[in-house]
C-alpha cells in the first residue's frame, strides 16, 4: 500500500474533456494553461501525481496544486487568480472622457491629438493616455489614405477582372499590363558607406539625376513570369511597340485568346491602341474600374522591384538603370511564382459597400 494521502480521483464530463483537450493541443494556448490541462487529463486517466510530474517534467507540488484546484473549482480553477497590486488610479469615467475627447474632437491648434494634450486637459499622465490608446487600438499620429471609385460600372468591371484571376477561360492567357513611369536614374553625390556590424548602410541624402525611363511590364497571371521593356518616353507609341513586342516574343497555341487587364491611363485608351486591338482580335482588353488600379496584379510586381533594386540603387546613367531592371527581370523569370488572388468579387464588393455606408452622410 502506498503511504501518504491519496490524490482525489478526477472524473470529467464530456464537455470538460473536450475543453481541456483543446487547451492542451491548440498552438495558441498559453504554455502554463496547456500544462495545467495536461495535468488534469492525465489525472482523469488514473495516473498518479508522481507519474504525471515525471511525464510532464514538472515538480510534484505543481501537480498537486492544479489537480486540487480543478477538483475544487473545475475549469475556472485552472486560470490565474487576480494578483495583488496597487489600486487603479485611472477611473472608468476618465477612460471614457479620454476616448470621447480622442474620437469626437480635435485640438484647436493641431490636426490630431498627442498624448500630452489630452493628459493636461483631463489631469492624467502622458503614460495613462498612452495606455488607454493602446488598449483601444487608437493611433492618432497615423493617417492612411483611401480612394473610393466613382466608376458607374464598378461592379461589372470588378467581376470581370476578378473572374479572369479566379476562373480564367479555357485555352486563354491572362496578362496584366501597366507602366512604371518616370523611373529616375539617381546617383549619390558621395560613395555609399557599406553595411558593417552595428552600423546600417549609409548614403547621402542628396543625389544627381541622370534622366528617367519607363518600365512597361506584362505579368502572366498563371505563371508569374513578366515581360518587361524600358522606353524613354511614356506615350501611346511606346505602348503599341510594347504590345508588338509581346505578340512577337510570346509563343502560344493556335486559337488561344489573350486577355489583357489594364487600368484607365490615357495611353491605354488612345485611338492608336484601340486600333492595335482591332487588328489583333485574339487580344481582348479588360479595364479595371476608375481609381482601382490595385486590381491590376502587375502593380504587385512593381513593389518588389522598386524596393529591392531601384530605390536604394545608384545609377550613373539611364543605360545603367535599364540594365539593372533587365537583370532583375531575368532573375525573376528564372524562377517565377504567380501571385495567388484570394478575394472573390463578392467579398470585394461587400467591403466597398461597408466603406460607402461608413462615409454616407447621416
Amino acid at each position: 500500500m502506498p503511504r501518504g494521502p491519496q490524490p482525489q480521483p478526477i472524473a470529467l464530463t464530456d464537455g470538460e474533456r473536450e475543453k481541456l483537450t483543446d487547451w492542451a493541443r491548440r498552438p495558441t494556448t498559453q504554455q502554463r494553461l496547456a500544462i495545467r490541462a495536461r495535468i488534469v487529463l492525465a489525472a482523469a486517466d488514473g495516473q498518479s501525481n508522481t507519474a504525471i510530474a515525471a511525464d510532464l517534467r514538472i515538480t510534484l507540488p505543481t501537480v498537486r496544486k492544479w489537480r486540487g484546484r480543478f477538483a475544487d473549482v473545475r475549469l475556472d480553477g485552472l486560470t490565474d487568480e487576480p494578483r495583488p497590486g496597487a489600486t487603479r488610479t485611472v477611473t472608468d469615467a476618465q477612460v471614457e472622457q479620454a476616448l470621447a475627447r480622442t474620437l469626437g474632437t480635435k485640438p484647436q491648434d493641431a490636426t490630431h491629438w498627442s498624448t500630452r494634450t489630452p493628459a493636461r486637459e483631463l489631469n492624467l499622465s502622458q503614460t495613462a493616455v498612452s495606455r488607454i490608446w493602446r488598449a483601444f487600438g487608437l493611433k492618432p499620429h497615423l493617417r492612411e489614405t483611401f480612394k473610393r471609385s466613382t466608376d458607374p460600372f464598378f461592379t461589372a468591371k470588378v467581376r470581370d477582372v476578378v473572374g479572369l484571376y479566379m476562373a480564367p477561360p479555357d485555352k486563354a492567357i491572362v496578362l496584366c499590363i501597366d507602366e512604371k513611369s518616370q523611373v529616375q536614374a539617381l546617383d549619390r553625390t558621395q560613395p555609399t558607406q557599406p553595411l558593417l556590424p552595428g552600423r546600417a548602410e549609409k548614403g547621402t541624402h542628396d543625389y544627381v539625376r541622370h534622366g528617367t525611363t519607363s518600365l512597361f511590364s506584362a505579368l502572366d497571371v498563371a505563371t508569374g513570369a513578366v515581360v518587361g521593356k524600358c522606353y524613354r518616353r511614356h506615350r501611346h507609341q511606346a505602348l503599341v511597340a510594347f504590345l508588338d513586342h509581346i505578340d512577337t516574343t510570346r509563343t502560344r497555341e493556335p486559337g488561344t485568346t489573350v486577355h489583357v487587364v489594364m487600368d484607365n491611363d490615357g495611353t491605354h485608351k488612345h485611338p492608336a491602341v484601340k486600333a492595335w486591338f482591332a487588328r489583333h482580335p485574339e487580344y481582348v482588353p479588360h479595364f479595371t474600374p476608375t481609381s482601382s488600379s490595385w486590381l491590376n496584379q502587375v502593380e504587385r510586381f512593381f513593389a518588389p522591384i522598386t524596393e529591392r533594386r531601384i530605390r536604394r540603387g545608384a545609377f550613373q546613367s539611364v543605360e545603367a538603370l535599364e540594365k539593372a531592371i533587365e537583370d532583375y527581370l531575368a532573375t525573376h523569370n528564372a524562377n517565377p511564382k504567380p501571385f495567388v488572388w484570394t478575394k472573390d468579387a463578392d467579398l470585394i464588393l461587400r467591403n466597398v459597400q461597408k466603406v460607402c455606408e461608413r462615409l454616407a452622410p447621416p
